[in-house]
């Protein structure tokens, strides 16, 4: 197509509508099918520290940025000539000073009867505030990003000293345990008899808290709670959890009661774990003088266990935290633990494809688990 010549048959429109387009708050400007500019209005050629004549007869590309210039080339020229129009184009021009103007186009072709391309309308909005706050919403972004990267790195160290400190804990416990029941053989009175029962118990509590922190470490990093599914008869197990707890816990009662015809696909072993701190919670913050009631039941299709207490309730705020990991409400002195039993017991049931729900009024507080078979 040949060069249009300054005078174009473009021209503002008369009277009061000049005025509207001379100065509108966004700028105008109309260029032929070679991108040449044939019309301008002056608020474009004022952000250009140009008049309007001088923008006529000039190239669009010449007004852009070397980046803007490739961005016009290569997509902006070949785009109005295919689809006749864009929306929301950011581009770079340059002031007569050389300044850098970030803006955003607007075009609208213009086609003849052959459907060629006759002219582009063009409206023109200075962008450099909207650039500024994208840049700084980036920036923003960008330090949230590196922040949450670095919390998550420090949590999993963290999590993965905790996993690797209970682990090796294990082997100088051992050997607690071990010295203690050989030197039991040789006991030669009553107190050296106190003090082995006294090391022996703690090293039971200790080794508690190490399969706690444990069991809490692989369920922080990913591969949860572990399981070994049987088919296992529950009833024996759990008689055998509330003996050991009474023999603890001397003048507190348990009472069971258990509807348990055949064994139940489970891992026996976290099952037993998650009677235990049921129970043990229990113990601890229900009425001394009231026994804990223990009780489960299995169907065809479904296994449920439930331990109550009487007592005070529980608070409406400590029932939002309760599985919560390390969250102990208000603590007692005969409280033991690092506030996990609840929150292992809760992963446990997850881990069998059940649910631990719990309620509590002031005529009692249970837990209980629902398991599908």
């Amino acid at each position: 197509m040949s060069e249009a010549s300054p005078s174009s048959s473009h021209t503002p429109p008369p009277g009061d509508l000049a005025d509207l387009f001379e100065n509108a708050p966004c700028g105008y400007l109309v260029i032929d099918p070679d991108g040449r500019i044939t019309l301008a209005n002056a608020t474009v050629a004022r952000w250009l520290e140009q008049t309007p004549g001088d923008l006529v007869g000039k190239p669009l590309r010449d007004l852009l940025t070397i980046p803007g210039r490739i961005v016009y080339e290569t997509n902006l020229a070949p785009l109005l000539h295919l689809r006749g129009g864009c929306e929301e184009v950011a581009l770079d021009m340059v002031t007569a000073s050389g300044q850098k103007s970030p803006v955003l186009i607007n075009a609208l072709g213009r086609r003849g009867a052959d459907n060629g391309l006759i002219s582009v309308k063009i409206a023109v909005f200075r962008a450099a505030d909207r650039r500024e706050y994208e840049r700084d919403l980036q920036g923003r972004a960008a330090i949230a990003v590196r922040s949450l990267a670095l919390e998550k790195a420090d949590s999993e160290l963290r999590e993965q000293f905790i996993a690797v400190l209970g682990h090796d804990l294990r082997n100088p416990l051992a050997g607690i345990l071990g010295g203690a029941r050989l030197l039991r053989r040789d006991a030669q009175n009553e107190k050296a008899v106190r003090v082995l029962d006294l090391m022996e118990k703690s090293a039971d509590r200790m080794a508690a808290l190490i399969d706690d922190v444990m069991d809490f470490a692989r369920g922080r990093l990913g591969s949860g709670i572990e399981l070994q599914r049987d088919a296992a008869l529950l009833e024996p197990v759990l008689r055998h959890v509330v003996a050991e707890l009474e023999a603890d816990r001397p003048g507190r009662t348990i009472v069971c009661s258990f509807d348990l015809p055949g064994p139940v696909f489970c891992d026996s072993g976290r099952i037993s774990q998650l009677a235990s701190n049921l129970l043990g919670n229990a113990l601890t913050y229900g009425d001394p003088r009231q026994p804990v009631r223990l009780a489960a039941s299995a169907t065809s299709d479904e296994f449920r266990l439930w331990v109550a207490n009487a007592g005070e309730p529980i608070p409406d705020l400590a029932m939002e935290r309760l599985f919560q990991p390390f969250f102990r409400g208000k603590v007692r002195p005969s409280q033991q633990g690092l506030g996990l039993g609840l929150h292992i017991a809760s992963e446990i049931a997850k881990a069998h494809g059940g649910t631990l729900q719990v309620s509590s009024d002031r005529a009692e507080t249970r837990f209980t688990l629902v398991m599908p078979l």
